[in-house]
């Protein structure tokens, strides 16, 4: 059930596609820089006699980040809208990278690329999603759609011009360079204009200080109201304790609705961001260990590892333009899309595992890559499906935190899995059952809310039928 539905109206269109336009260019030139990580970084590292370890590290404390600055993403959106927050993660991922022009050590690289990148990715995202998400209903999963084909365009495009540039112009320049290209999306973000009037709340309170006490009130109070105080012992600890208790249940009630934490009782809101944080870490998983599943498990070159990659990225990218204008035509729902989604990808990634030719491997990673695309477009287009605008910044933020709870445990977990096992296809399988255990759960879960909603629509239909009967007679 679609709750975001408040009557307002939107243009669906308009400024709106100038704003999906503007993402797409911030995420070309933002968003593509964990896929040339290794790439850029990698004869670093080895220059600092740095390893895989090391590698891994800085990847790791960088999605940390990145999915825990959901805890002050919401307040700080409603406070400073997607525009401001946008330009703010521009500016921290051409500082870290910036940063990391100059490392001479591996924590230098973990302070510009793990906290300051990482940082900046985590307001870029969903600061842009918000922006596209008030100018669009109907047509919103067309507009989320072409904001992400930017990314992959990015992605395709930008390894052959850091390739290029560390062969001409080493390391540093090239760092230097893609700082540079980063800040092209501040053109990006300041054509995220606001569409609608900003929505009251009063989290600019809440970043205020939090302690008011009720001394603080007395002042406001006239003089005609004032009362004789009787000088007791007793009283005045009563008094305090009740000052304290105030302070406490203000703080923690400010503190609740400037993360919209309330939000965290509701189990249907649970089930969907732990559901979609588990497709998230077996996803990241995958993506680390594919290209090593192939070389080592499968005996593939790097060309046959690259073409398979590829295969991924091109069905990914081609089924992100056309997947939402087959959706929003049908009117199927987000999450049920994006359920699909996980069941092809626990499909496909099952016959990856037990695949040993390249036909066929082409063909489940094509399989793979559309499906992947389910996934990645409806992640956030399901939050903001449920959740009211107003807690959709809150919403959204829950949503990070969760995956990156997720990422440093269960993902933790399925490292340990291959390490013990010393098998690729079992570290692939295990993967799958975290997308097994979504579908299981999410199955049913959604079959039940179809049929209360159609009994909702019956017993509806039959209240209106007496009085079409008296309107007939």
């Amino acid at each position: 059930m679609d709750t975001a539905e408040t009557g307002i109206s939107v243009p669906d269109g308009g400024w709106g596609w100038v704003i999906v336009l503007a993402v797409a260019l911030i995420n070309m030139t933002n968003t593509y820089i964990h896929s040339v990580f290794g790439l850029l970084f990698g004869a670093k590292l080895h220059s600092m006699q740095e390893h895989t370890f090391t590698a891994a590290l800085i990847l790791n404390l960088s999605s940390l980040t990145l999915n825990f600055s959901g805890l002050f993403i919401g307040p700080a959106i409603k406070a400073f809208k997607p525009r401001k927050v946008a330009i703010t993660g521009i500016l921290l991922v051409s500082c870290g990278l910036f940063l990391c022009a100059f490392a001479g050590e591996s924590w230098h690289l973990i302070v510009g690329y793990s906290l300051f990148v990482g940082l900046g990715f985590g307001l870029i995202t969903p600061a842009t999603f918000m922006a596209i998400n008030s100018y669009f209903n109907a047509k919103r999963g067309r507009a989320v759609g072409l904001a992400l084909a930017g990314a992959g365009v990015g992605q395709v495009t930008m390894p052959h011009l850091v390739r290029l540039l560390l062969d001409s112009y080493g390391f540093r320049i090239t760092v230097l360079a893609l700082s540079l290209i980063s800040l092209v999306g501040l053109v990006g973000a300041a054509l995220l204009k606001p569409f609608a009037a900003p929505i009251k709340h009063n989290n600019r309170q809440s970043i205020r200080p939090l302690l008011s006490t009720d001394d603080e009130k007395a002042k406001t109070c006239p003089p005609q109201f004032e009362a004789h105080v009787v000088e007791s012992t007793d009283l005045a600890k009563a008094e305090e304790a009740h000052r304290r208790e105030s302070c406490c249940s203000k703080m923690s009630h400010r503190l609740v609705q400037a993360m919209d934490l309330e939000l965290l009782k509701d189990v249907t809101f649970l089930s969907i961001i732990i559901g979609m944080a588990l497709v998230y870490t077996s996803t990241m998983q995958f993506t680390m260990l594919f290209p090593q599943f192939l070389q080592n498990s499968v005996g593939f070159s790097s060309f046959n590892t690259a073409t398979c990659m590829s295969a991924i990225a091109g069905a990914d990218i081609t089924c992100r333009l056309l997947l939402p204008c087959i959706t929003d035509k049908l009117k199927i729902p987000y999450r049920v899309v994006f359920l699909l989604g996980t069941m092809g990808l626990l499909i496909s990634r099952a016959a990856l595992a037990e695949s040993m030719d390249m036909a066929t491997i082409i063909v489940m990673s094509i399989f793979c890559g559309m499906t992947k695309s389910a996934t990645v477009l409806n992640n956030n287009l399901t939050i903001s499906s449920y959740c009211r605008p107003e807690k959709l910044p809150g919403g959204l933020g829950l949503n990070m935190i969760a995956k990156g709870v997720l990422v440093i445990t269960v993902g933790q977990l399925l490292g340990w899995i291959r390490d013990y096992t010393h098998s690729y296809i079992l570290s692939m399988h295990a993967q799958n059952i975290l997308l097994l255990l979504v579908v299981l759960v999410w199955t049913p879960e959604l079959f039940c809310q179809y049929k209360k909603h159609r009994e909702a629509k019956r017993e509806a239909a039959a209240k209106r039928e007496p009085y079409k009967k008296m309107s007939f007679c």
